[in-house]
Protein backbone atom coordinates (compact mmCIF):
# COMPACT_ATOMS: atom_id res chain seq x y z
CA UNK A 1 0.00 0.00 0.00
CA UNK A 2 1.10 3.54 -0.56
CA UNK A 3 0.33 7.10 0.43
CA UNK A 4 0.63 9.66 -2.36
CA UNK A 5 2.49 12.81 -1.33
CA UNK A 6 1.02 12.49 2.14
CA UNK A 7 3.42 14.67 4.05
CA UNK A 8 3.34 17.41 1.42
CA UNK A 9 -0.45 17.43 1.33
CA UNK A 10 -0.74 17.56 5.09
CA UNK A 11 1.88 20.28 5.37
CA UNK A 12 0.05 22.38 2.79
CA UNK A 13 -3.30 22.18 4.54
CA UNK A 14 -2.53 21.65 8.19
CA UNK A 15 -0.49 24.78 8.97
CA UNK A 16 -1.79 26.21 12.20
CA UNK A 17 -4.50 23.58 12.67
CA UNK A 18 -4.55 22.07 16.13
CA UNK A 19 -5.08 18.37 16.62
CA UNK A 20 -6.64 18.97 20.03
CA UNK A 21 -9.97 17.71 18.74
CA UNK A 22 -8.54 14.35 17.69
CA UNK A 23 -10.18 11.27 19.15
CA UNK A 24 -13.35 9.63 17.99
CA UNK A 25 -14.58 8.48 21.37
CA UNK A 26 -17.80 9.38 23.14
CA UNK A 27 -17.98 13.17 23.27
CA UNK A 28 -19.80 13.04 26.60
CA UNK A 29 -17.21 10.82 28.24
CA UNK A 30 -15.04 12.70 30.69
CA UNK A 31 -13.06 9.74 31.94
CA UNK A 32 -9.93 10.84 30.07
CA UNK A 33 -7.34 8.18 29.51
CA UNK A 34 -8.82 5.68 31.92
CA UNK A 35 -10.27 2.36 30.84
CA UNK A 36 -13.71 0.82 31.08
CA UNK A 37 -16.80 2.79 32.08
CA UNK A 38 -18.77 4.30 29.23
CA UNK A 39 -15.82 4.79 26.90
CA UNK A 40 -16.26 4.23 23.20
CA UNK A 41 -13.34 3.94 20.82
CA UNK A 42 -13.72 4.70 17.13
CA UNK A 43 -11.79 2.22 15.00
CA UNK A 44 -11.20 2.55 11.26
CA UNK A 45 -10.42 -0.87 9.83
CA UNK A 46 -9.10 -1.43 6.32
CA UNK A 47 -10.90 -3.79 3.94
CA UNK A 48 -9.20 -7.18 4.36
CA UNK A 49 -11.95 -9.61 3.40
CA UNK A 50 -14.11 -10.13 0.33
CA UNK A 51 -16.17 -6.98 0.96
CA UNK A 52 -16.75 -4.24 3.53
CA UNK A 53 -19.73 -6.19 4.87
CA UNK A 54 -17.62 -9.34 5.12
CA UNK A 55 -15.10 -7.45 7.25
CA UNK A 56 -17.86 -6.27 9.55
CA UNK A 57 -19.14 -9.84 9.91
CA UNK A 58 -15.66 -11.08 10.80
CA UNK A 59 -14.70 -8.24 13.13
CA UNK A 60 -17.96 -7.68 15.01
CA UNK A 61 -17.78 -10.76 17.28
CA UNK A 62 -14.07 -10.09 17.89
CA UNK A 63 -14.82 -6.53 18.99
CA UNK A 64 -17.77 -7.68 21.09
CA UNK A 65 -15.43 -9.98 23.00
CA UNK A 66 -13.11 -7.03 23.66
CA UNK A 67 -16.06 -5.09 25.05
CA UNK A 68 -17.07 -8.02 27.25
CA UNK A 69 -13.53 -8.34 28.59
CA UNK A 70 -12.86 -4.63 29.19
CA UNK A 71 -16.16 -2.71 29.20
CA UNK A 72 -14.78 -0.54 26.38
CA UNK A 73 -17.09 -0.23 23.38
CA UNK A 74 -15.76 -0.02 19.83
CA UNK A 75 -17.44 1.92 17.04
CA UNK A 76 -16.25 0.11 13.89
CA UNK A 77 -16.03 1.57 10.41
CA UNK A 78 -14.52 -0.48 7.58
CA UNK A 79 -13.01 1.67 4.82
CA UNK A 80 -11.95 0.56 1.35
CA UNK A 81 -8.33 1.07 0.32
CA UNK A 82 -9.26 3.53 -2.41
CA UNK A 83 -10.70 5.86 0.24
CA UNK A 84 -8.57 5.21 3.30
CA UNK A 85 -5.64 7.51 2.54
CA UNK A 86 -7.98 10.44 1.85
CA UNK A 87 -9.92 9.78 5.02
CA UNK A 88 -6.74 9.69 7.11
CA UNK A 89 -5.43 12.87 5.50
CA UNK A 90 -8.72 14.64 6.18
CA UNK A 91 -8.71 13.37 9.77
CA UNK A 92 -5.23 14.79 10.36
CA UNK A 93 -5.98 18.20 8.90
CA UNK A 94 -9.47 18.59 10.37
CA UNK A 95 -8.83 17.18 13.81
CA UNK A 96 -11.85 14.86 13.44
CA UNK A 97 -9.98 11.60 13.77
CA UNK A 98 -10.73 8.11 15.04
CA UNK A 99 -8.88 6.72 18.03
CA UNK A 100 -7.31 3.76 16.23
CA UNK A 101 -6.76 3.14 12.52
CA UNK A 102 -5.37 0.47 10.22
CA UNK A 103 -2.67 1.59 7.79
CA UNK A 104 -0.75 -0.09 5.00
CA UNK A 105 2.64 -0.70 6.59
CA UNK A 106 4.47 1.08 3.77
CA UNK A 107 2.71 4.29 4.83
CA UNK A 108 4.27 4.23 8.29
CA UNK A 109 7.19 6.62 7.80
CA UNK A 110 5.07 9.10 5.81
CA UNK A 111 2.40 9.12 8.50
CA UNK A 112 4.99 9.35 11.25
CA UNK A 113 6.31 12.56 9.68
CA UNK A 114 2.90 14.24 10.16
CA UNK A 115 3.39 14.04 13.96
CA UNK A 116 -0.28 13.11 14.32
CA UNK A 117 0.22 9.63 15.75
CA UNK A 118 1.15 8.26 19.14
CA UNK A 119 4.73 7.00 19.36
CA UNK A 120 5.03 3.52 20.80
CA UNK A 121 7.74 4.52 23.26
CA UNK A 122 8.80 2.35 26.18
CA UNK A 123 5.60 2.86 28.18
CA UNK A 124 3.21 2.55 25.25
CA UNK A 125 5.03 -0.47 23.87
CA UNK A 126 4.98 -2.06 27.31
CA UNK A 127 1.24 -1.45 27.56
CA UNK A 128 0.61 -3.55 24.43
CA UNK A 129 2.81 -6.44 25.55
CA UNK A 130 6.31 -5.30 24.60
CA UNK A 131 8.23 -5.24 21.36
CA UNK A 132 9.67 -8.71 21.88
CA UNK A 133 6.36 -10.36 21.04
CA UNK A 134 6.54 -9.21 17.41
CA UNK A 135 8.45 -10.64 14.47
CA UNK A 136 11.41 -8.20 14.26
CA UNK A 137 11.10 -7.57 10.51
CA UNK A 138 7.39 -6.81 10.96
CA UNK A 139 7.99 -4.39 13.82
CA UNK A 140 10.64 -2.65 11.72
CA UNK A 141 7.90 -1.39 9.39
CA UNK A 142 6.46 0.81 12.16
CA UNK A 143 8.37 4.00 11.38
CA UNK A 144 11.73 5.52 10.56
CA UNK A 145 14.70 3.50 11.75
CA UNK A 146 16.07 4.70 15.07
CA UNK A 147 12.79 6.27 16.23
CA UNK A 148 9.90 5.08 18.35
CA UNK A 149 7.44 3.53 15.86
CA UNK A 150 4.03 5.10 15.40
CA UNK A 151 2.45 1.86 14.22
CA UNK A 152 2.73 -1.82 15.10
CA UNK A 153 2.09 -4.86 12.93
CA UNK A 154 -1.39 -6.33 12.73
CA UNK A 155 -1.67 -8.58 9.66
CA UNK A 156 1.33 -10.03 7.81
CA UNK A 157 1.68 -10.84 4.12
CA UNK A 158 4.58 -12.11 2.01
CA UNK A 159 5.31 -13.03 -1.60
CA UNK A 160 5.82 -16.59 -2.75
CA UNK A 161 6.31 -18.35 -6.09
CA UNK A 162 3.24 -20.46 -6.85
CA UNK A 163 3.81 -23.33 -9.29
CA UNK A 164 1.52 -25.85 -11.01
CA UNK A 165 2.51 -29.29 -9.73
CA UNK A 166 1.14 -31.22 -12.73
CA UNK A 167 2.91 -29.02 -15.29
CA UNK A 168 6.19 -29.37 -13.44
CA UNK A 169 5.82 -33.15 -13.11
CA UNK A 170 4.94 -33.58 -16.80
CA UNK A 171 8.10 -31.66 -17.76
CA UNK A 172 10.25 -33.55 -15.26
CA UNK A 173 11.02 -30.39 -13.32
CA UNK A 174 11.56 -29.64 -9.65
CA UNK A 175 10.42 -26.32 -8.11
CA UNK A 176 13.20 -23.76 -8.57
CA UNK A 177 15.59 -22.72 -5.82
CA UNK A 178 17.46 -20.04 -7.77
CA UNK A 179 16.55 -17.32 -10.26
CA UNK A 180 18.42 -19.18 -12.99
CA UNK A 181 16.45 -22.35 -12.33
CA UNK A 182 13.19 -20.38 -12.34
CA UNK A 183 13.94 -18.88 -15.75
CA UNK A 184 15.04 -22.23 -17.21
CA UNK A 185 11.90 -23.95 -15.89
CA UNK A 186 9.70 -21.14 -17.20
CA UNK A 187 11.27 -21.38 -20.66
CA UNK A 188 10.64 -25.13 -20.79
CA UNK A 189 7.02 -24.53 -19.79
CA UNK A 190 6.42 -21.75 -22.33
CA UNK A 191 4.73 -22.53 -25.65
CA UNK A 192 3.17 -19.40 -27.17
CA UNK A 193 1.69 -21.41 -30.05
CA UNK A 194 -0.41 -23.27 -27.50
CA UNK A 195 -1.04 -20.07 -25.51
CA UNK A 196 0.96 -21.54 -22.64
CA UNK A 197 3.41 -19.38 -20.68
CA UNK A 198 5.91 -20.11 -17.96
CA UNK A 199 4.94 -17.11 -15.83
CA UNK A 200 2.33 -14.41 -15.46
CA UNK A 201 3.28 -10.89 -14.32
CA UNK A 202 1.15 -7.97 -13.17
CA UNK A 203 3.30 -5.87 -15.49
CA UNK A 204 0.82 -3.00 -15.74
CA UNK A 205 0.52 -2.52 -11.97
CA UNK A 206 2.93 0.08 -10.69
CA UNK A 207 2.56 -1.15 -7.11
CA UNK A 208 3.42 -4.74 -8.08
CA UNK A 209 6.25 -3.54 -10.32
CA UNK A 210 7.87 -1.41 -7.63
CA UNK A 211 7.67 -4.28 -5.15
CA UNK A 212 9.79 -6.39 -7.50
CA UNK A 213 12.11 -3.49 -8.26
CA UNK A 214 12.72 -3.35 -4.52
CA UNK A 215 13.07 -7.11 -4.00
CA UNK A 216 15.37 -7.65 -6.98
CA UNK A 217 17.55 -4.72 -5.94
CA UNK A 218 17.66 -6.03 -2.37
CA UNK A 219 18.91 -9.34 -3.73
CA UNK A 220 21.73 -7.26 -5.26
CA UNK A 221 22.36 -5.66 -1.80
CA UNK A 222 21.26 -2.31 -3.21
CA UNK A 223 19.32 0.46 -1.48
CA UNK A 224 16.94 3.05 -2.94
CA UNK A 225 17.71 5.75 -0.36
CA UNK A 226 20.84 6.69 1.59
CA UNK A 227 21.04 7.04 5.37
CA UNK A 228 19.83 10.66 5.09
CA UNK A 229 16.71 9.65 3.15
CA UNK A 230 17.98 10.94 -0.19
CA UNK A 231 17.09 8.88 -3.28
CA UNK A 232 19.84 6.75 -4.82
CA UNK A 233 17.78 5.17 -7.58
CA UNK A 234 20.48 5.03 -10.26
CA UNK A 235 22.86 2.71 -8.42
CA UNK A 236 23.96 -0.28 -10.47
CA UNK A 237 22.28 -2.77 -8.13
CA UNK A 238 18.93 -1.04 -8.62
CA UNK A 239 19.33 -0.77 -12.39
CA UNK A 240 20.31 -4.42 -12.79
CA UNK A 241 17.53 -5.57 -10.44
CA UNK A 242 14.89 -3.77 -12.49
CA UNK A 243 16.35 -5.04 -15.77
CA UNK A 244 16.41 -8.61 -14.47
CA UNK A 245 12.67 -8.42 -13.79
CA UNK A 246 11.88 -6.73 -17.13
CA UNK A 247 13.85 -9.44 -18.91
CA UNK A 248 11.31 -12.08 -17.89
CA UNK A 249 9.21 -10.61 -20.69
CA UNK A 250 11.99 -9.17 -22.85
CA UNK A 251 14.99 -11.49 -23.03
CA UNK A 252 13.72 -14.67 -21.39
CA UNK A 253 10.32 -14.45 -23.11
CA UNK A 254 8.51 -16.46 -20.43
CA UNK A 255 5.66 -13.95 -19.88
CA UNK A 256 2.95 -13.06 -22.36
CA UNK A 257 3.45 -9.49 -23.65
CA UNK A 258 -0.24 -8.90 -22.95
CA UNK A 259 0.69 -8.96 -19.26
CA UNK A 260 1.74 -5.34 -19.74
CA UNK A 261 -1.98 -4.57 -19.53
CA UNK A 262 -2.45 -6.41 -16.22
CA UNK A 263 -2.99 -3.52 -13.83
CA UNK A 264 -3.47 -5.63 -10.71
CA UNK A 265 -2.23 -8.90 -9.28
CA UNK A 266 -5.62 -10.59 -9.50
CA UNK A 267 -5.35 -10.88 -13.29
CA UNK A 268 -2.05 -12.74 -13.20
CA UNK A 269 -3.35 -14.99 -10.40
CA UNK A 270 -6.42 -15.82 -12.49
CA UNK A 271 -4.19 -16.93 -15.39
CA UNK A 272 -2.39 -19.25 -13.00
CA UNK A 273 -5.61 -20.60 -11.51
CA UNK A 274 -7.06 -21.32 -14.96
CA UNK A 275 -3.80 -23.10 -15.92
CA UNK A 276 -2.73 -20.69 -18.65
CA UNK A 277 0.62 -20.26 -16.92
CA UNK A 278 2.84 -22.52 -14.85
CA UNK A 279 4.01 -19.98 -12.25
CA UNK A 280 2.95 -16.72 -10.65
CA UNK A 281 4.52 -14.59 -7.92
CA UNK A 282 1.95 -13.34 -5.43
CA UNK A 283 1.25 -12.81 -1.77
CA UNK A 284 -0.20 -15.54 0.41
CA UNK A 285 -3.72 -14.09 0.28
CA UNK A 286 -3.87 -15.25 -3.36
CA UNK A 287 -5.01 -18.68 -2.17
CA UNK A 288 -8.69 -17.78 -2.04
CA UNK A 289 -8.64 -16.35 -5.57
CA UNK A 290 -6.84 -19.41 -6.91
CA UNK A 291 -9.37 -21.81 -5.42
CA UNK A 292 -12.31 -19.58 -6.39
CA UNK A 293 -11.18 -19.81 -10.02
CA UNK A 294 -11.34 -23.59 -10.00
CA UNK A 295 -7.85 -24.75 -9.05
CA UNK A 296 -7.78 -27.22 -6.18
CA UNK A 297 -5.47 -26.55 -3.26
CA UNK A 298 -3.49 -29.75 -3.88
CA UNK A 299 -2.74 -28.79 -7.49
CA UNK A 300 -0.24 -26.07 -6.64
CA UNK A 301 2.80 -25.65 -4.45
CA UNK A 302 4.71 -22.63 -3.17
CA UNK A 303 8.42 -21.91 -2.79
CA UNK A 304 10.23 -18.67 -1.90
CA UNK A 305 10.66 -16.20 -4.77
CA UNK A 306 14.21 -17.14 -5.76
CA UNK A 307 17.30 -14.95 -5.92
CA UNK A 308 20.18 -15.43 -8.36
CA UNK A 309 22.90 -17.85 -7.27
CA UNK A 310 25.11 -16.25 -4.66
CA UNK A 311 22.80 -13.25 -4.19
CA UNK A 312 21.17 -12.01 -0.99
CA UNK A 313 18.24 -14.23 0.01
CA UNK A 314 15.49 -11.60 -0.02
CA UNK A 315 12.22 -13.14 -1.24
CA UNK A 316 9.67 -10.45 -0.35
CA UNK A 317 9.18 -7.05 1.11
CA UNK A 318 7.55 -7.09 4.55
CA UNK A 319 3.99 -6.69 3.38
CA UNK A 320 0.94 -6.20 5.54
CA UNK A 321 -1.21 -3.95 7.70
CA UNK A 322 -0.21 -1.97 10.79
CA UNK A 323 -2.21 -0.40 13.60
CA UNK A 324 -1.81 3.23 14.73
CA UNK A 325 -3.30 5.38 17.49
CA UNK A 326 -3.96 9.08 16.93
CA UNK A 327 -1.79 11.04 19.33
CA UNK A 328 -4.57 13.23 20.73
CA UNK A 329 -7.08 10.49 21.38
CA UNK A 330 -9.10 11.19 24.50
CA UNK A 331 -8.81 7.52 25.42
CA UNK A 332 -5.12 6.67 25.24
CA UNK A 333 -5.18 3.86 27.81
CA UNK A 334 -8.26 2.30 26.25
CA UNK A 335 -6.75 2.57 22.78
CA UNK A 336 -3.59 0.83 23.94
CA UNK A 337 -5.70 -1.92 25.54
CA UNK A 338 -7.38 -2.34 22.15
CA UNK A 339 -4.06 -2.53 20.30
CA UNK A 340 -2.84 -5.13 22.79
CA UNK A 341 -6.02 -7.15 22.25
CA UNK A 342 -5.82 -7.00 18.44
CA UNK A 343 -2.20 -8.15 18.52
CA UNK A 344 -2.54 -10.93 21.07
CA UNK A 345 -2.14 -14.56 20.06
CA UNK A 346 -5.81 -15.52 20.29
CA UNK A 347 -7.08 -12.60 18.20
CA UNK A 348 -4.34 -13.13 15.62
CA UNK A 349 -5.43 -16.76 15.25
CA UNK A 350 -9.11 -15.81 15.04
CA UNK A 351 -8.53 -13.30 12.23
CA UNK A 352 -5.72 -15.09 10.40
CA UNK A 353 -7.93 -17.45 8.42
CA UNK A 354 -10.74 -15.15 7.20
CA UNK A 355 -8.25 -12.40 6.33
CA UNK A 356 -5.63 -14.82 4.89
CA UNK A 357 -2.90 -13.16 6.92
CA UNK A 358 0.36 -14.32 8.42
CA UNK A 359 0.86 -13.93 12.16
CA UNK A 360 3.01 -10.98 13.19
CA UNK A 361 3.94 -12.62 16.51
CA UNK A 362 7.03 -14.71 17.18
CA UNK A 363 6.42 -18.47 17.23
CA UNK A 364 2.80 -18.09 16.09
CA UNK A 365 1.54 -20.52 13.48
CA UNK A 366 -0.24 -19.41 10.30
CA UNK A 367 -3.83 -20.59 9.91
CA UNK A 368 -4.72 -19.15 6.48
CA UNK A 369 -4.17 -22.56 4.86
CA UNK A 370 -4.37 -26.20 5.92
CA UNK A 371 -1.31 -27.01 3.77
CA UNK A 372 1.46 -27.27 6.34
CA UNK A 373 4.24 -26.93 3.75
CA UNK A 374 2.74 -23.80 2.22
CA UNK A 375 2.17 -22.26 5.64
CA UNK A 376 5.74 -22.95 6.69
CA UNK A 377 7.12 -21.51 3.44
CA UNK A 378 5.26 -18.23 3.74
CA UNK A 379 5.98 -17.84 7.45
CA UNK A 380 9.70 -18.46 6.86
CA UNK A 381 9.74 -15.89 4.05
CA UNK A 382 7.97 -13.35 6.25
CA UNK A 383 10.13 -13.97 9.30
CA UNK A 384 13.58 -14.46 7.75
CA UNK A 385 13.66 -13.56 4.03
CA UNK A 386 11.78 -10.25 3.95
CA UNK A 387 12.99 -6.67 4.10
CA UNK A 388 10.87 -3.56 4.81
CA UNK A 389 10.33 -1.12 1.96
CA UNK A 390 12.29 2.15 2.45
CA UNK A 391 11.40 3.63 5.84
CA UNK A 392 11.51 7.23 4.65
CA UNK A 393 8.78 9.88 4.20
CA UNK A 394 9.31 9.81 0.42
CA UNK A 395 8.52 6.09 0.19
CA UNK A 396 5.16 6.84 -1.45
CA UNK A 397 6.90 8.87 -4.16
CA UNK A 398 9.37 6.02 -4.70
CA UNK A 399 6.47 3.65 -5.32
CA UNK A 400 4.72 6.00 -7.72
CA UNK A 401 7.68 7.17 -9.80
CA UNK A 402 9.63 3.91 -10.09
CA UNK A 403 6.53 1.75 -10.46
CA UNK A 404 5.07 3.88 -13.24
CA UNK A 405 8.44 4.01 -14.99
CA UNK A 406 8.40 0.22 -15.04
CA UNK A 407 4.86 0.22 -16.42
CA UNK A 408 6.12 2.29 -19.34
CA UNK A 409 9.14 0.04 -19.91
CA UNK A 410 7.00 -3.10 -19.91
CA UNK A 411 4.63 -1.41 -22.38
CA UNK A 412 7.58 -0.67 -24.65
CA UNK A 413 8.75 -4.29 -24.49
CA UNK A 414 5.22 -5.57 -25.15
CA UNK A 415 5.01 -3.58 -28.37
CA UNK A 416 8.31 -4.88 -29.70
CA UNK A 417 10.70 -2.30 -28.30
CA UNK A 418 13.93 -2.93 -26.44
CA UNK A 419 14.86 -1.67 -22.98
CA UNK A 420 18.58 -1.57 -22.17
CA UNK A 421 20.39 -0.99 -18.89
CA UNK A 422 21.00 2.59 -20.03
CA UNK A 423 17.27 3.03 -20.62
CA UNK A 424 16.52 1.74 -17.13
CA UNK A 425 19.12 4.06 -15.62
CA UNK A 426 17.70 7.05 -17.49
CA UNK A 427 14.17 6.24 -16.32
CA UNK A 428 15.36 5.85 -12.73
CA UNK A 429 17.27 9.12 -12.98
CA UNK A 430 14.04 10.90 -13.96
CA UNK A 431 12.23 9.25 -11.05
CA UNK A 432 15.07 10.14 -8.68
CA UNK A 433 14.98 13.79 -9.74
CA UNK A 434 11.21 13.92 -9.20
CA UNK A 435 11.53 12.49 -5.68
CA UNK A 436 14.46 14.75 -4.80
CA UNK A 437 12.52 17.81 -5.98
CA UNK A 438 9.51 16.87 -3.88
CA UNK A 439 11.35 16.06 -0.67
Amino acid sequence: MRLRSFVAAVAATAMGISLAACGGGDKNDSSGGGSGGDQTLTYWASNQGTSLDNDKEVLTPVLQKFTQDTGIKVNLEVIGWNDLQTRIQTAITSGQAPDVVNIGNTWAASLQATDAFLPFDGDAMGAIGGKDKFVPTALATGGKEGTDPTSVPLYGLAYGLYYNKAMFAAAGLQPPKTWEEMVTDAQKLTNPAKKQWGMALAAGSYTENVHFAFINAAQNKADWFDKDGKPTFTGDGNVQGVLRYLDLMQKDKVANPSNAQYDNGTKSVNDFATKKVAMVINQNNADSSIVANGMKAGEYGVVPFPAPSGAEQVASHVAGINLSVFKNTKHKDAALKFVKYMTDAQTQTTLGKPFSSLPVLKDAKPVFTTDAAEAATFQDVYNTKSKPLPLVPAEDQFESTVGKAMNSMFAKIATGGTVTADDVKAALKTAQDQVAAGS
